[in-house]
């Protein structure tokens, strides 16, 4: 199973990320989960990262002062090169908003809140 330097929980709700930090931590593909409140405090940090560590990046869509969508694009703008696996954890189930995730290149999955092992496997797979 593929391993990574980090996995970033990018979503305002901290119990949210509680729960998510623990789910993941049960997976075992890296010893670092770090939670993010804000996506512009996530993005500082991608900064501060060498370019080849691989994160794995779980964002809200809904989220206030800067939410998934602006993230995506700055993300896109600032790090054109970077090699991270974007997976989109919303409660949204419009199907707009599932056909502007596969919009963004960098987005390598949709997945409707609340996050489950099963689901977490399954996107896995894909890499």
């Amino acid at each position: 199973m593929i391993q990574f330097d980090a996995i970033f929980l990018v979503d305002d709700d901290p119990i949210n990320n509680l729960i998510n930090k623990r789910l993941l931590g049960k997976v075992g593909i890296t010893n670092q989960i770090i939670e993010f409140l804000e996506g512009e405090e996530a993005l500082v940090q991608i900064e501060t990262l060498p370019s080849e560590n691989q994160i794995l990046i779980f964002l809200d869509i809904n989220m206030p002062v800067l939410n998934g969508w602006e993230f995506l694009e700055k993300y896109s703008e600032v790090f054109p090169h970077r090699q991270d696996k974007i997976v989109i954890l919303s409660s949204s189930i419009d199907y707009q908003d599932r056909q502007k995730a596969k919009e963004y290149q960098i987005v390598s999955g949709f997945l409707e809140k609340p996050l489950t092992l099963d689901k977490i496997y399954s996107q896995l797979e894909k890499y």
